[in-house]
């Protein structure tokens, strides 16, 4: 139940049906979620307590995998389900490295669109953009990235937990193909997603949960040779496809003790 204290709702924002923003937000600490977000998000660390560790490893994947496209010489990234605004978003941790990187979210949840003005908060020298769109809809997701970012240059696209959300029968593997089709030699696919080749029984158990929870945004967890498969035609950087807290933690830095059930990788455009 709602507590006494529970903020309205914006309009056009509908409580009564959890949001994976939202309860993603509830996993990272945030406060932007209601009631039903936080029941969903409590039944799923019921079955995988890990969650809230993954979500945050996840978090650190992408502040890594940004800084070091940075460092390759990347000016331009393009976020595909964005989620709301935490902690070193991507714009944040590119333009701190590199002040004249350019950025574009894209986010399809009408309650991130609301957030979208703390996404945009440039440096003078960079730009910073948000699309209210699908993966589906690759075509309007270009033509909106390209009034900010100039396709003949190297762009890092980057889909973080995002892609299982997309069913086989929508053909994920072509959506990315798609988006990544006009990019320069040079681009990157920055990818992380569930998979059952880690804690098998345990992220099957946990996705059942999350999907009776949210019916209308049901999730596909994926084998490692599928997830390797939106690599194909791209070139993988070290240290290949693995468990997001192995991907170059950084000297001195161990990853985790325990394990998590979710892949990471950059792939490069030739």
């Amino acid at each position: 139940m709602a507590s006494e204290n529970e903020p309205a709702a914006p309009p056009g924002i509908n409580t009564k049906v959890p949001s994976p923003a939202r309860v993603y937000d509830y996993w990272l600490g945030g406060k932007d979620n209601f009631a039903v977000d936080r029941e969903a998000a409590e039944a799923f660390i019921k079955v995988f307590p890990g969650i809230i560790t993954g979500v945050r490893m996840n978090r650190a994947f992408l502040g890594r995998a940004v800084a070091y496209l940075v460092g390759e010489g990347v000016r331009q990234f393009l976020d595909i389900g964005t989620g709301l605004p935490t902690a070193d978003n991507t714009h944040e941790v590119a333009q701190r490295l590199a002040p004249e990187s350019r950025v574009v979210y894209v986010d399809n949840d009408p309650v991130v669109l609301l957030h979208a003005a703390s996404l945009m908060t440039s440096t003078p020298e960079g730009a910073s953009d948000y699309i209210q769109a699908d993966l589906r809809e690759p075509d309007k997701i270009l033509e909106g990235a390209a009034r900010t970012l100039d396709f003949s240059r190297p762009v890092a696209v980057s889909l973080l937990q995002i892609l299982q959300f997309i069913p086989d029968e929508a053909d994920p593997w072509r959506l990315i193909r798609t988006i990544m089709d006009p990019m320069a030699s040079g681009s990157y696919l920055v990818v992380s997603q569930p998979t059952l080749d880690v804690m098998g029984d345990t992220i099957s158990d946990a996705a059942d949960t999350y999907n009776s929870r949210l019916p209308d945004n049901q999730t596909t967890v994926r084998t490692r040779a599928e997830i390797l498969r939106f690599f194909d035609g791209l070139e993988l950087v070290e240290p290949g496809l693995v468990e997001l807290q192995q991907w170059r933690p950084g000297p001195g830095v161990k990853p985790a003790d325990n394990q998590i059930p979710a892949l990471a990788g950059v792939g490069k455009k030739p």
